[in-house]
């Protein structure tokens, strides 16, 4: 069981590590920090960047499920 949980973690952090890196623009590393590199320009997610955006959610908390369950299922 241990095993499983351990490749399914594995897994879903490199699909995270992926979308996450898809989801960085050509922005400076202050935008990346929170500074603001738009000029004070906001926009809105819509298409493919939004589905990518709810895959990652989707995935961060599976990855906090997986590895909690992991630490419960380990004792």
């Amino acid at each position: 069981m241990a095993t499983v949980l351990q490749i399914a973690s594995i897994v879903v952090s490199v699909i995270l590590v992926f979308l996450i890196m898809l989801q960085v623009r050509g922005g400076a590393l202050g935008s990346l920090l929170g500074g603001d590199a738009g000029g004070g320009i906001t926009r809105t997610r819509r298409g493919l960047e939004k589905t990518i955006f709810q895959i990652t959610v989707f995935l961060s908390i599976a990855f906090l499920a997986i590895s909690l369950f992991s630490v419960v299922a380990s004792r």
